[in-house]
């Protein structure tokens, strides 16, 4: 089998280049040629000796994703939905602006973690990417826009997980993919432009702290645990003040000096002045000090979720509240909505190999037959669905 190189950071390269009885500076200038560069054929590499371009043929390939589609919106974002075999596909999004561009990136087909508001979660959860898989995708979005946009200069500055899956749950794949998007012979990106968002997997914010320390976004989405256990279902394992401690700890080593937290409004749901209020007690509670922001985001709708989108006055009256309270809150301006690339709407063609829309029909049920066990014999009419 032939190794896909895609797949290793430096260290990695380096010590199958060692392998091959080759030493470390060739696989720093295999490294730039693949990730600088852009280059997926050996002969190309015209810096490498004969010898090893030859060894190379016979054990290595840079196998880049199948793109099998491609949707440009109007304000310029563009998606791209690419092939990870056995019927499996994921998406990743670029977001242009005046003074960056962001790449947000897929680290599973599919998501384990279920929440309401997320078309993904509503597909279930098919398989984890390899670490090729997740740096495929900043190795063909970055090489396809120099072309497209007619520049030779790096176009992605920043780079979000925050596609498709679980980012902390395919871990050992997740890092190494990290380094290679930090490494100064690769992309270069910086740790401050570099986000990992999670729904809170508590002991793997723990480790990514020891390992990779990189922007930390936490998807809060609600300002209490009874209301968190129904919108981000892995609350019921790590609540949130055990969340919200393991925030604390990252901070230590964090590049940022302030965790953001990600908060979906839900009219509704999570929207009010309360539950504004509840939060700001929320990071008070947790330190005194000024060291998160909120990103509110406006819902997106699916026609599965059963929610709809909180008003923009209602989003504005809750902003304030945070922001009276001394906290900095952002509201995230939707781009690419108009070909589903705005945040949430990421699904893929994925298989449902959880039988995840059975079980959350299944979660709605228990508690309507529950209702309708109280209700006297005759009056069922009186329950709503």
């Amino acid at each position: 089998m032939t190794a896909n190189l895609l797949d290793y950071d430096l260290d990695g390269l380096a010590a199958f280049c060692e392998r091959l009885g080759e030493k470390r500076f060739r696989a720093m200038q295999l490294f730039r040629w693949i990730h600088q560069k852009g280059a997926s054929n050996f002969d190309d590499m015209s810096d490498l000796a004969k010898s090893l371009r030859e060894k190379l043929k016979t054990t290595a390939c840079v196998t880049p994703l199948t793109v099998l589609q491609q949707h440009i919106s109007t304000d310029g974002t563009i998606k791209w939905l690419f092939d990870v075999e056995g019927g499996n596909a994921i998406e990743a999004v670029f977001i242009p602006e005046v003074d960056r561009g962001t790449l947000c990136v897929s680290s599973q087909a599919g998501c384990a973690v279920a929440c309401r508001f997320c078309s993904t979660g509503h597909q279930g959860f098919s398989r984890n990417l390899t670490s090729g898989e997740i740096v495929a995708q900043l190795w063909f979005a970055e090489h396809f826009l120099r072309q497209y946009l007619g520049r030779s200069d790096r176009v992605i500055s920043n780079v979000v997980m925050m596609g498709m899956g679980e980012p902390l749950q395919n871990y050992s794949a997740l890092v190494p993919a990290l380094r290679v998007m930090l490494d100064d012979h690769a992309y270069g990106l910086s740790r401050r432009r570099v986000t990992v968002s999670t729904s809170g997997v508590v002991p793997m914010i723990d480790r990514l702290g020891q390992d990779c320390p990189v922007a930390l976004a936490v998807s809060l989405h609600a300002s209490n645990d009874v209301l968190r256990d129904e919108l981000v279902p892995l609350n019921r394992k790590y609540p949130i003040a055990e969340l919200l401690r393991a925030c604390l700890r990252y901070l230590k080593v964090a590049p940022r000096d302030f965790i953001t937290f990600e908060y979906c409004m839900l009219d509704g749901v999570n929207d009010s002045a309360i539950h504004a209020t509840e939060l700001v007690s929320l990071v008070r509670t947790a330190h005194a000090g000024v060291w998160c922001k909120f990103n509110l985001i406006p819902f997106n709708p699916f026609p599965e979720s059963g929610l709809t989108r909180s008003p923009h006055s209602v989003v504005l009256a809750f902003a304030k509240v945070l922001s009276d309270a001394g906290i900095v809150t952002t509201i995230r301006k939707t781009r690419g909505d108009d070909i589903d690339a705005a945040c949430g709407q990421l699904a893929g063609d994925v298989k449902d190999r959880t039988d995840v829309q059975k079980r959350m029909n299944k979660r709605r049920t228990i508690p309507i037959l529950a209702e309708m066990a109280m209700v006297p014999h005759g009056k069922e009419d009186s329950v709503n669905d």
